[in-house]
């Protein structure tokens, strides 16, 4: 129908309505509209088996005929109320096969399958509602047109290859009430039917809930909604809802089979962080406890178990050659320790092997109390011992070479050069310090060229040793007269001889006292010309100046006695003193240009050289100081 600006309704006008019939206001019987695809002439013939139903059209309403205007107004409206015929809608095919063994959830073979997916409710709602609708069979179309007696319209044919109608199709989005959508049919062209209205009957629609408010069952006996949805929440349950519990006691919170909310993320962190404090906090105080228990019984127990100490690994035994143990481990199997005895006295020194056919050099005063018929033992390294002989002695340098036979296997201790030795220089003193033999000490050279007199027991002065030696801070005891005074490179620099000790007369030993870090020894140079005379000749020659001095000077310098001592001049004459020109009373304060403050030091300087070696003088007489020079002469001992 359309509707004019009048308000009045004007109706369509029926299609293939005749000419003479336009102001009868009749209802027609429309002819059915031929399917597509067949023939114009089996639309047409009414009594050959056509498909499909008749129209009942609207008549239509003349200008002047109130009467059919109100007609034809009451039946537009109760054509709009009147419920459409609902087509049998197919009942929806699960999403899932049944499940012959019955396992829930959802008919799967076990729980391992994957859930199937899951109709919403409120889909399933309306799709099930509308399966139960039943179908509306309206009303045979009558022709109002057709004049009273006539008879009666040809049975309906029904297509039954036509497609089955549309079932209804509900919007969730649509408001609460509405009424299901039909979709029209496909237009087909040149069909009557396509603008003939037909009346459209409303059949009443399921009511639907919105999604997140499904009402559950109600109580007998108890109206709906009056039940409190806080008591129980599984009437406002909807899982596709933004929020599953909308109404209930906890919106927003999903339920558990407990029915306690789950926590949030961050709850979950604090909970976790509470749980890990917690926990280290029982573990240290756990820990604290433990170890108090276990300390406590270790202090009154001394321990668990037997005591097992510490203790360093193996290591090898070799030693850089220049430390002082690889210095020692070469040259103790050259060192000897000489037991002495004589008639009247007894002792215990070192010595040291010159070379293989038994030669040892040690100290004169060693040797001496073994006199002419004294007994000399050696004592090797090794242990071995042998008899000993003395070759050559000389007091005056305090020197004297024994000799061992039927000894095999000697080890010569190689001999240094003392004038290359410079103080400072690192050395290992090796000896038998009161009777310990292959004691090894180390030390530096403190001072070279130090005046040691040593002797002088007999009150002659004939048994006197002058000796321009070797300071060191060796340790140097008694015993260890006679033995070597090695280098870094475990060579003979000096022979220790004596010790320079703080006396207090509480000692003991025999007169005899410690080290007190003052220890001298006679340069290797001067003992190596004395050895060889000493093995060579038996005895050892002295270089002279051929005078005689006043040892009784305090003055400084040395100076010329007035005479000799057996009362004859005091410059011997043929001398080297007296080719030089010196006289007595003359004082010599210089020798080869370093000072000498005494007469021992004199002597000292002189015995330092070999006979025949030339020295200068540096006199002063009557004031005047002049400089001679001289050969030295020799002296046998």
């Amino acid at each position: 129908m359309n509707e004019d600006t009048s308000g009045e309704v004007t109706p369509r006008k029926p299609f293939g309505e005749r000419a003479g019939s336009a102001g009868q206001g009749d209802y027609e019987l429309t002819e059915p509209s031929a399917r597509p695809g067949s023939d114009a002439g089996e639309a047409t013939g009414a009594g050959e088996g056509d498909e499909g139903d008749y129209v009942l059209s609207e008549p239509s309403v003349s200008s002047g005929a109130g009467d059919v205007a109100e007609a034809a107004s009451s039946a537009a409206s109760t054509a709009d109320v009147m419920p459409a015929p609902a087509a049998v809608a197919e009942r929806p095919k699960p999403l899932h096969d049944p499940d012959p063994y019955s396992t829930p959830p959802y008919g799967e073979p076990g729980p391992w399958a994957p859930a199937p997916p899951v109709q919403h409710p409120a889909t399933a709602s309306v799709q099930a509602a509308a399966a139960e609708v039943p179908p509306a069979h309206p009303a045979a179309p009558v022709d109002l047109g057709r004049p009273p007696g006539a008879g009666a319209p040809a049975p309906a044919v029904v297509d039954v290859s036509a497609p089955p109608p549309t079932p209804a199709v509900v919007d969730p989005a649509a408001p609460q009430g509405s009424a299901p959508t039909v979709p029209e049919p496909p237009a087909v062209p040149g069909d009557p039917a396509v603008t003939a209205p037909s009346p459209v009957v409303t059949a009443p629609s399921p009511v639907v809930a919105a999604p997140g408010d499904v009402p559950g069952p109600v109580p007998s006996g108890e109206a709906p909604g009056a039940s409190d949805s806080s008591a129980d929440p599984w009437r406002r349950y909807d899982p596709w809802s933004a929020t599953p519990l909308a109404g209930a006691a906890l919106p927003g919170a999903a339920l558990q089979q407990t029915g306690a909310a789950v926590p949030r993320q961050e709850q979950r962190r604090r909970r976790g962080r509470r749980i890990l404090v917690g926990g280290a906090v029982v573990l240290a105080l756990v820990a604290g406890g433990l170890g108090g228990v276990v300390g406590a019984y270790l202090e009154r127990n001394g321990g668990v178990g037997s005591v097992e100490l510490p203790q360093a690994a193996a290591e090898p035994a070799g030693r850089a050659p220049d430390s002082v143990a690889g210095i020692a481990a070469r040259a103790l199997p050259s060192v000897v320790t000489l037991h002495v005895r004589g008639s009247e006295e007894q002792g215990t020194g070192t010595g040291f092997v010159l070379d293989t056919r038994g030669h040892i050099l040690t100290n004169n005063h060693v040797v001496e109390p073994a006199g002419d018929n004294g007994e000399i033992t050696v004592v090797f390294n090794g242990g071995e011992t042998a008899r000993a002989e003395v070759t050559g002695r000389d007091s005056g340098y305090d020197l004297a070479v024994v000799r061992v036979t039927g000894v095999t296997g000697l080890k010569p201790l190689p001999l240094g050069n003392s004038d290359n030795v410079q103080v400072g220089d690192p050395v290992v003193a090796i000896g038998a310090p009161f009777d310990l033999e292959g004691t090894v000490t180390s030390g530096i050279i403190s001072a070279k060229e130090r005046p040691i007199t040593a002797g002088g027991e007999t009150g002659d002065t004939s048994d006197v040793s002058y000796v321009d030696a070797l300071q060191t801070d060796a340790p140097i005891n008694p015993g260890n007269s006679g033995g070597p005074l090695l280098d870094s490179r475990a060579r003979v620099i000096g022979i220790n001889s004596a010790i320079r000790s703080a006396d207090d007369g509480s000692d003991t030993a025999g007169g005899q006292a410690g080290s007190i870090g003052l220890g001298f020894a006679i340069p290797v140079n001067q003992g190596k010309r004395v050895a060889e005379e000493l093995i060579n000749t038996g005895r050892a020659t002295h270089p002279v100046i051929g005078v005689t001095l006043d040892m009784d000077y305090t003055g400084d310098g040395a100076r010329i006695n007035t005479k000799g001592h057996d009362g004859g001049p005091a410059v011997n004459a043929g001398g080297p003193g007296d080719r030089a020109g010196l006289k007595a009373r003359d004082l010599i304060t210089e020798v080869d240009g370093q000072r000498v403050h005494s007469g021992e030091e004199l002597i000292v300087k002189t015995r330092a050289h070999r006979p025949g070696d030339r020295l200068e003088l540096t006199i002063e007489r009557d004031g005047k100081e002049r400089t001679v020079s001289l050969v030295l002469g020799s002296a046998g001992s």
